[in-house]
């Protein structure tokens, strides 16, 4: 099978969502290249995919939503370590749905503990804290799509 229609429209809402001007993705012989206005050096049209080969279909679940803004006030955020997203994705908080969620604000964490998953074309990618501290503020929420580097939660060191 190859990506459907469909799953490369998904991944143009994904980079729409992103702050990212460009994506090249190759997988499996499938090779996608997308690129926003203005993005590049090149005379290429704004969107340009290459004929995929055959390969097994991917589907991407995540919900399009807007991007976390960042807070104002930094003051109020001084010594506190923000655990950010290795990847981009969707985040869950907890670990099948209706469960208690991994951490919430009050939790005390270790570099190793799990603080949530990030699913990426349907594999789940477990992400550790990082940091030793207890967690004082959680950014996202279960079902969001995270961005590469994106803060998930603020964390006050032991």
């Amino acid at each position: 099978m190859s990506l459907s229609h469909e799953d490369v429209v998904r991944i143009i809402q994904l980079l729409d969502a992103s702050h990212f001007d460009e994506l090249s993705l190759e997988a499996e012989g499938v090779k996608l290249n997308l690129r926003r206005n203005g993005a590049g050096n090149s005379s290429a049209p704004t969107r340009t995919v290459a004929q995929p080969v055959a390969v097994e279909k991917a589907t991407l679940t995540a919900q399009t939503t807007t991007p976390q803004t960042p807070l104002r006030d930094t003051a109020m955020h001084v010594g506190l370590i923000e655990v950010k997203a290795p990847m981009l994705g969707t985040f869950y908080g907890a670990p099948k749905p209706g469960s208690d969620p991994f951490v919430s604000p009050g939790t005390t964490v270790t570099k190793d503990t799990v603080i949530g998953i990030i699913e990426v074309m349907k594999l789940m990618n477990s992400v550790s804290a990082g940091v030793e501290g207890t967690v004082v503020e959680t950014l996202v929420s279960d079902g969001d799509l995270v961005e590469f580097d994106q803060v998930l939660m603020r964390v006050r060191p032991a």
